[in-house]
Formats: C-alpha cells, structure tokens, sequence
C-alpha cells in the first residue's frame, strides 16, 4: 500500500512539474514571437515612411502637390524613371525603380510603385492610393495597398489619415509576414519651405502584424514617431505590442538619426535592433 502511495505521488509530481515546464516553455515561446513581431514591424513602419518620402518627393517635383513649386532637386533617385499620365480625378503617377536603384541615401529600390490622385496631394480631401509591383527596398519586398486622405484643415496645418490593408513584407530569406494599420500624419516641419529636405512628420495610431505561423500582435504607437525626409529611419517614438500575457515596447530613439531602435519585454533590459 505504502509503495502505490509513493507511486502515486511520484507521478503527481511529475507532472505537476511537466505541466510547470510546459507553460515556462509556452510562455517563453510566445515573448519571443512577441520580440521578433515587434522587430518586424518596425520594418512595416520604416518601409511605409519610405514610400510616404517617396510619394510627397515626386508630387512636390511634378506640380501635383499644390503647394510647392516644382522642383527637379526633391530628393528622388535619378536611376527611377516617373511617368504621369491621366487627369484629376484619376491622376496616375507611376515610379519605376527598374531592377536596381540606388539613390543618394544609399537605399537600394527596384521594382515599381503606383499611384492614384483625385487632387492636389496637398490639397484637403485629396485621395493617393498606392500599390506596389514587385517593389522593393534593400531586397525587403513590400504589398498591398496605402491610402493617404488630406484631413488639413488650413494652409498652416497638413495632416494625412493614412490606412495600409493587405500589407505584406517578404524578407530576402524568403520569410513574410502581414500587417495593416491606421495612423494619422502631422506635418511638423518645413510646411512653408519651397524643398521638401526640411521636412518633417509626426506619426500616430495602431495597427496589427501578423506572421506565417498566424500569431497576431496588436500595436498602438505611445509616444508619436518622428520622421525626417533628411533621415532614412524613424528617429523618434515608441509603439507598444500586446502579447497574451505580455507587452512588447519598441523604442526609435530621441531623435538621433541612425538605424538602430529597442524592444523589451514587460518593461526589463531592452534589446537592440537594425533597422532594415
């Protein structure tokens, strides 16, 4: 009888302890998918601020921005070729990177970009809608479609509600993962100025990525990230990611321009991150 009890208890605690490792395992399992989604999506976020640089750069250089002069010298690469075709409320701009360009910030694209105008890009109520063709960004290749809606609501003051749906980034290894998003936009810098290279925008609003085993982590962006033209990454701003149990904060920096951000994990020593 003495032996079935220990017995008993032998198995008890086995398991007790298999179950205890199996959530341990299971927990661990999930921060890390948590870290490596809030590392992919500050690859989302970069590459959007990319194409939105892209898009105002080329508005602003053939007298589709209504705002500005044009101007040869925006900051667009000389190896893309642009062609505008059509009339508002069906401007069509497209932007051909061919296979290989590469441009002053030393970011190579290839591939091509479209885009759709109703009006003035910065004009109140105008609609860009932009989709991609085998567009890329140093090898990281973007899908979907983004939207920007002119919300401004006088000449001192733009702002863009911008909503990305069907987002989806191939890595160069082969790897994807989905997003979508809601933000708005806020000119912060050089609205007055005739060259969009003192620009500037501040970034708010959430979002959702997701990866190809199907875990889904939620983002809301805390602190406003703070996009330069002048600066090839997010200098600024955090973005929080809900995981099961746990939270994830990525952390762009105080407005120093490098490729570098942080990710931790419930508030403990962060890590670092490229930004790709």
């Amino acid at each position: 009888m003495m032996a079935k009890k220990l017995l008993f208890l032998i198995i008890t605690c086995l398991s007790i302890f298999t179950l205890m490792s199996c959530k341990k395992e299971s927990l661990k399992s999930e921060i890390e998918s948590t870290f490596d989604l809030a590392s992919k999506n500050a690859t989302n976020e970069l590459m959007t601020e990319d194409v939105n640089n892209i898009l105002m750069a080329t508005t602003d250089s053939f007298n589709l921005s209504g705002a500005r002069v044009p101007n040869a010298e925006m900051g667009l690469p000389a190896c893309a070729t642009i062609t505008v075709t059509g009339s508002f409320p069906n401007k069509h701009i497209t932007i051909d990177f061919h296979d290989s360009c590469v441009g002053s910030d030393n970011v190579t694209r290839s591939g091509i970009i479209h885009v759709v105008l109703t009006n003035y890009i910065r004009t109140a109520g105008s609609v860009a809608t932009v989709t991609f063709e085998n567009y890329k960004r140093n090898g990281y290749q973007k899908e979907g479609t983004v939207t920007w809606t002119n919300t401004s609501n006088s000449p001192s003051a733009k702002s863009w509600h911008r909503v990305v749906v069907n987002g989806k980034i191939t890595a160069p290894d082969g790897r994807y993962w989905l997003h979508e998003s809601d933000k708005t936009l806020t000119q912060v810098a050089g609205i007055t100025t005739q060259n969009n290279s003192d620009d500037a925008y501040s970034i708010s609003g959430s979002g959702s990525v997701t990866n190809e085993e199907g875990k889904t982590r939620t983002a809301e962006i805390i602190t406003a990230l703070h996009k330069q033209v002048s600066c090839s990454n997010i200098d600024e701003g955090s973005i929080k990611f809900q995981g099961p149990n746990h939270y994830a904060l990525i952390d762009f920096g105080n407005g120093y321009c490098d490729n570098i951000a942080t990710v931790s994990i419930d508030g403990y020593t962060p890590r670092t991150i490229t930004l790709r």
